[in-house]
């Protein structure tokens, strides 16, 4: 039999099973030995050591396009034509030798005029139900005529040569954008297909004028759409899933002239220590026959999870298709936004729960990316992490963060959009100090309510001596301690030398941004004391 790769046959023993649905691919997985089926029908994997993204084994190959395109440095790697010649040689030989390969034709994007055909093949039936789950699944008839224009292999078995194939160890993430094709080796940890379709899609887009976005986006009942901009634990995804509002998607969007459009079919979640009365949308999908739960820990007798458990992973994830929560949008897309949301988890305790921002403010902050990792979590760590990324995906964003928060600011005032800060962080002190907890999630819902109805535009507010953004002194149901970061400390010297500390840390990353943006966003920046 042979596989068709970038109009090229490929030889290969293997039995191919391809677009199976759900059903017979969770069959194979078990089958196969690939995971377990939970007692309340979700299949159950395990990634192997790597349980997240393997982002220093990611490259592009630069050639005589990708040169003058992509943003060389540290997210950006690049790699030899001839590397990836030896690459691609090694993975065609290695698709020669498997027994079953599974084959999916999917969309990255849900509006047809702006989405991108992939085919995907894979050695795990889980893997392939993953990305099945994940992508947008084409129709019968689409299904019919596909054409395929672009292709991953995705082989887990796989195992690099350095010295060969001109990457950094036995795992490898490598991107041709000439060749259509992207090869992944080495890491059993599915998100690694997700993300090279997103960036993907961001190196693509930019150049029809479209806003590829790492957010989450839904609509209220007024026809009213929000995005959501956040990293990894700033509440992304929790966030958009209000039972008050209908979900286009919780992690990868376009935002075109006419729509902000998914790129996906399916809602990656974080799991560990999901909360049932705090997102019970996402906790009812661990329960459903077709997610699929990575790193969760499951009893192999009684075939129970324990989310709590994280002895597998703190980086627990479960992918299910987008219709499993109840209020989702039908097309996966809505009309352009009126609000912009940016999230933080600020572990230093500075920042407000909420802030308008002005389209210059929105920029900087959109190109710093902003969020603190909690300590604790390493051995030796003792204070929170600042955490600067930039367009709150840098590592999914080929081209040069300018290209990206320039389409951002063009449509921002196209719009009249909205801008927002919200901290889904710590207040009253520092996420390390003794008695300080994280905002209260009612607290977050009950002020981005506020901020999507119109009705915090009718409050008082004060500027903010530190960011200079504007923030509510206060706001009906909301208490008003929240509002003030430095009263809701017990030491207001304390809180001053913390905050012209993370000040410092937006100055100095954002030097590397100053001459790529206009006066107006420079002088948005946070103003050191």
């Amino acid at each position: 039999m042979a596989l068709i790769i970038g109009g090229e046959k490929v030889a290969t023993n293997a039995t191919l099973f391809e677009n199976l649905t759900t059903a017979p691919l969770v069959e194979h997985a078990v089958c196969n030995g690939e995971g377990l089926l939970a007692k309340d029908g979700p299949l159950v994997v395990a990634t192997g050591k790597h349980t997240g993204r393997s982002a220093n084994d990611k490259f592009i190959v630069r050639d005589a396009t990708t040169e003058s395109t992509i943003w060389w440095g540290k997210t950006n790697k690049g790699m030899e034509p001839a590397h990836f010649a030896a690459l691609k040689a090694d993975f065609f030989a290695a698709l020669a030798q498997k027994d079953t390969l599974y084959v999916q034709h999917l969309f990255g994007g849900s509006q047809p005029e702006h989405r991108v055909s992939v085919q995907v093949i894979n050695e795990f039936a889980w893997h392939n139900l993953f990305i099945r789950t994940m992508l947008c699944r084409p129709t019968a008839e689409e299904l019919a005529g596909f054409t395929s224009d672009y292709t991953i292999i995705d082989l887990p078995s796989f195992r690099a040569d350095p010295a060969r194939h001109g990457c950094r160890s036995e795992t490898v993430i490598a991107v041709n954008f000439a060749e259509k094709l992207i090869l992944i080796g080495g890491t059993a940890y599915a998100g690694e297909m997700k993300k090279s379709v997103f960036g993907l899609l961001n190196y693509l887009l930019p150049e029809d004028g479209i806003m590829p976005m790492h957010c989450s986006a839904n609509i209220g009942a007024g026809g009213d759409t929000a995005v959501f901009f956040g990293l990894s634990g700033t509440g992304k995804t929790t966030l958009s899933a209000d039972s008050s509002r209908t979900l286009i998607g919780d992690d990868e969007h376009g935002w075109s002239d006419t729509a902000v459009f998914n790129f996906e079919g399916g809602c990656y979640a974080k799991m560990i220590r999901l909360s049932e009365e705090a997102e019970p949308e996402i906790f009812a999908t661990t329960k459903r026959f077709g997610t699929v739960l990575e790193n969760v820990v499951i009893d192999p007798d009684t075939r129970i999870i324990d989310l709590d458990d994280a002895s597998l992973a703190e980086n627990s994830r479960g992918s299910y298709p987008i219709d499993f929560i109840p209020n989702s949008s039908k097309k996966n897309l809505g009309p352009v936004p009126k609000n912009i949301i940016f999230l933080t988890a600020d572990a230093y305790g500075v920042l407000p729960p909420i802030a308008r921002l002005t389209p210059d403010q929105a920029m900087y902050h959109f190109l710093s990316g902003y969020t603190a990792r909690v300590a604790g979590t390493e051995i030796g760590v003792t204070e929170p992490e600042a955490t600067f990324s930039t367009c709150f995906g840098a590592p999914f964003m080929p081209r040069h963060p300018s290209v990206y928060g320039n389409l951002l600011k063009e449509r921002i005032a196209k719009g009249g959009v909205k801008c927002w800060l919200v901290n889904t962080g710590w207040s009253g002190g520092k996420a390390t100090m003794p008695g300080i907890s994280r905002m209260p999630i009612k607290a977050t819902r009950a002020l981005l309510n506020a901020a999507l109805d119109g009705s915090l535009n009718t409050v008082e507010f004060r500027k903010d001596p530190n960011f200079g953004f504007e923030v509510p002194v206060a706001v009906p149901g909301v208490d008003s301690k929240l509002l003030d970061p430095r009263g809701a400390w017990a030491d207001g010297a304390e809180y001053d030398r913390t905050a012209q500390d993370l000040v410092a840390k937006f100055i100095a990353n954002f030097e590397q941004f100053a001459e790529h943006v206009d006066a107006g966003v420079r002088e948005a920046a946070p103003r050191a004391a």
